[in-house]
């Protein structure tokens, strides 16, 4: 299936959305483009977590998941996150589904260190056959990153990796992961375009840092096959959708070279 877009909302940025980002989404889809959702949820969990009274914690920008913190983020994200996400459109004029990557096996996964992070889980494997029935039947997939496993128990996925996981399965031609920040910033500027080869560095040393490292990793780890380009861009309103892709930070193959 051509002209897929893969749109990954983060938790952050998801009740702060406003209608004019459903609608440049509708839009997309009017003019031939089919968008694919997968969002995030953590301010949202983190205030379950708080009325539960479950402690979590972050290893590398990444929430560490027992059990318990398992349960509330599949509460939020497959239940309020991804319905309230699935109404928005609906409101916006466009045919949106919502669906776990539990459902049909959606996604498949593997934890990553157990030790470590516990119950989180890299992503295996997609049944895109799903996302393109849907795709085909006129709506828009939105997913939540809850996983299923081998052995038939669940996993907590990092929200950039499973979107990066579905584009590539969808052999997409855009992935934009829409954040709260314009994009990566380096020196109080926003970085319009970064190189592949530039990442390491900057992680290396501390330029980026925090929840923006696995945004990054996804992001250059997802360029491959027909991917050329992926963007870290605001989700709020002041950015509008041009010919299809947000304005922010482009992470590319390599950089285009300046005549």
């Amino acid at each position: 299936m051509e002209n897929i877009v893969v749109i990954k909302c983060g938790g952050s940025t998801v009740d702060a959305l406003p209608s004019a980002f459903f609608e440049s989404i509708r839009a997309m889809k009017d003019n031939g483009k089919h968008p694919v959702i997968v969002h995030g949820g953590g301010p949202a969990i983190n205030k379950m977590l708080k009325q539960l009274k479950i402690k979590t914690e972050f290893v590398n920008g990444l929430r560490k998941t027992t059990s318990d913190v398992l349960e509330a983020a599949e509460m939020v994200l497959s239940g309020k996150v991804n319905k309230d996400l699935v109404s928005a459109f609906q409101q916006a004029g466009a045919a949106a589904v919502g669906m776990s990557g539990v459902d049909g096996q959606l996604l498949k996964a593997s934890p990553v260190d157990l030790e470590t992070l516990g119950l989180v889980g890299k992503i295996d494997d997609v049944n895109e056959e799903i996302i393109t029935f849907f795709l085909e039947n006129g709506y828009i997939p939105v997913i939540a990153p809850i996983a299923s496993a081998n052995a038939g128990e669940k996993l907590n996925v990092n929200a950039d990796d499973a979107a990066a996981a579905v584009a590539q399965a969808l052999h997409a031609e855009e992935l934009v992961f829409v954040t709260d920040v314009d994009g990566v910033i380096i020196n109080g500027k926003l970085r319009e375009k970064l190189d592949m080869t530039d990442i390491d560095s900057l992680i290396e040393n501390n330029t980026i840092y925090g929840g923006m490292i696995p945004k990054v990793k996804a992001a250059a780890a997802s360029l491959t096959g027909k991917i050329e380009k992926v963007t870290i861009a605001n989700g709020n309103g002041e950015n509008t959708y041009e010919d299809g892709t947000l304005k922010g930070t482009a992470i590319m193959k390599q950089t285009e070279t300046i005549q």
